[in-house]
């Protein structure tokens, strides 16, 4: 064929069976599609995660949702407008002190999600489980200067006046009256004065006490106040436009009350005699790049280390043999577009390097609109760091990046959520996150789903009753088939078949996969 360059994909290894969580929480039975990945191109794999499958190693799989006892649901977490939650920001902030002081503190809030952040149960080959990281601009190390950091305390010495125009205070906090003009009634003098507002209720005991506060924040409080004053004071006692008090005002509010990005903790500036470095380098999933070669042996012996201590694996289940086929094969073809990613598209590892050794390895997926996690493993030596958690908010963090150049890429995909598994209830506090209907594939906000898997754990989303599954097979003949090195329309190959009929394989192929995905993608045929 001169149009090889295509997702070819096979059914005679199409399959729907049956096969049990390796290490399960629970005794669970999955039932499951699957087909095998000869290659396939970066956008036929974004539509099929987002008809619901997924992929392992060549091997990709859907799970038949109304039928298996735990249906799993794709999920996806809106990156651009993450938020870190407290137990998110626990674990960046020990990893900040375990660098920067060799802090090994293991104390974690109750409410802390899994270390392992993506534990998907895996149909192909089938004794795995998927879980789940950096643009040229993250191969510096962690110590190395970055533009964005972690707000430290300002101490009082360093402020100047020039800060008036970025310090900020509680707008219900400062007034500021001018009368020389427009005398206020009431008020015996005409020069400037500055008042405090009374005190806002608390929520402590004492609701008639104000809310407790920083004393940083109060300090910084009352030298904006003086800079204010001696600023007024050097307008010789003329007033200020209403205009520039409003402005003045609503540039008073503190920095301190916006909320820290992970971008705060990930990018920090660390002192010269930090304990440890910390580097992420994203790695092409290719034998021929020089660096993932170079580091194949410590990447696939952690792995055997991870498998060994976490998933009980024995030492034949997790050889270089079943690493490969598991975490470095992948039918994904790499890509380079002009308005895409620096680094392309295709499957990657993203390697943690902590003083010199891989101590955790992120597998995951660039697609044309989101980062896909594939699995993370890590030296368990490390557990202590939470090391799921913070590679899935680095993942988050280097989807933003991504983002900047290729603004199409634009969300973080975590995999499959179980709600009727506690077990791997985790991934939905990434919030906003958003669950795929699997019956018309369309995304809802996980909030709108929970009460309703609180009541069945199959569930269409979508509360359209009329609502179709737009993408749905229409014409089966022009699902394309290549046979014998020819691409042609399945109407053309039926018609020259020769022995029983395959269109029952076929048409179920083509209803899992989509019209679309079924148009361009090749089904090989012998």
């Amino acid at each position: 064929s001169s149009d090889l360059a295509q997702s070819v994909v096979s059914v005679q290894r199409y399959f729907s069976g049956a096969t049990a969580l390796p290490d399960p929480p629970c005794v669970t039975v999955l039932l499951i599609s699957g087909m095998w990945a000869h290659s396939m191109t970066v956008q036929d794999y974004q539509d099929l995660i987002d008809r619901g499958w997924r992929r392992s190693g060549k091997c990709v799989y859907k799970p038949i949702m109304n039928q298996t006892c735990c249906p799993q649901y794709t999920i996806r977490c809106q990156a651009l407008r993450f938020q870190a939650s407290k137990s998110h920001k626990k674990v960046l902030k020990k990893m900040l002190k375990f660098i920067s002081k060799g802090d090994v503190s293991k104390v974690a809030s109750e409410d802390e999600p899994m270390d392992s952040h993506i534990e998907d149960a895996v149909a192909c080959d089938f004794a795995y489980k998927s879980e789940s990281r950096i643009s040229q601009s993250e191969l510096t190390p962690l110590s190395e200067d970055h533009t964005e950091r972690v707000e430290s305390e300002e101490k009082d010495a360093g402020e100047t006046k020039e800060e008036v125009n970025v310090q900020k205070v509680e707008s219900g906090s400062l007034q500021i009256c001018t009368d020389k003009d427009t005398p206020v009634p009431g008020e015996p003098s005409r020069s400037t004065k500055i008042l405090h507002a009374p005190p806002k209720p608390g929520k402590g005991a004492d609701l008639s006490k104000p809310p407790c506060r920083k004393a940083k924040d109060i300090r910084k409080e009352r030298k904006l106040q003086k800079l204010l004053q001696n600023q007024m004071c050097t307008l010789g006692g003329s007033q200020l436009q209403t205009e520039d008090q409003v402005f003045l005002l609503q540039n008073s509010k503190s920095k301190t009350n916006q909320p820290k990005t992970i971008e705060d903790f990930v990018f920090v500036s660390l002192p010269d005699d930090a304990q440890h470095k910390l580097e992420v380098r994203l790695v092409p999933v290719s034998f021929e790049d020089p660096q993932f070669k170079s580091s194949f042996n410590q990447s696939a012996a952690l792995f055997a280390k991870y498998q060994m201590a976490i998933h009980k694996d024995t030492p034949s289940d997790c050889g270089e043999n079943e690493f490969t086929r598991f975490l470095c094969d992948s039918p994904l073809e790499a890509e380079n577009a002009p308005n895409g990613p620096e680094c392309g598209y295709g499957s990657f590892h993203q390697q943690y390097w902590l003083d010199g050794k891989i101590i955790a390895v992120g597998v995951i997926d660039i697609l044309p609109y989101c980062v896909s996690s594939v699995y993370l493993y890590y030296d368990p030596d490390y557990s202590f760091l939470s090391l799921g958690v913070y590679s899935a908010l680095r993942e988050i963090a280097f989807t933003r990046q991504l983002h900047e150049k290729a603004p199409d890429l634009c969300f973080y995909y975590m995999g499959f959520y179980i709600h009727s598994c506690p077990k791997m209830r985790y991934k939905g506090q990434y919030r906003p996150s958003d669950l795929l209907c699997p019956e018309t594939y369309v995304w809802t906000p996980i909030e709108q789903c929970l009460p309703l898997l609180e009541h069945s754990k199959y569930c269409r989303f979508n509360q359209d009753m009329k609502a179709v599954d737009e993408g749905r097979i229409k014409e089966l003949g022009r699902v394309r088939v290549l046979h014998k090195r020819t691409i042609m329309p399945y109407s053309v190959y039926k018609k020259g078949r020769k022995g029983p009929s395959d269109e029952a394989s076929v048409q179920q192929y083509a209803s899992l996969v989509g019209q679309t995905c079924s148009e361009r993608m090749l089904l090989f045929r012998s």
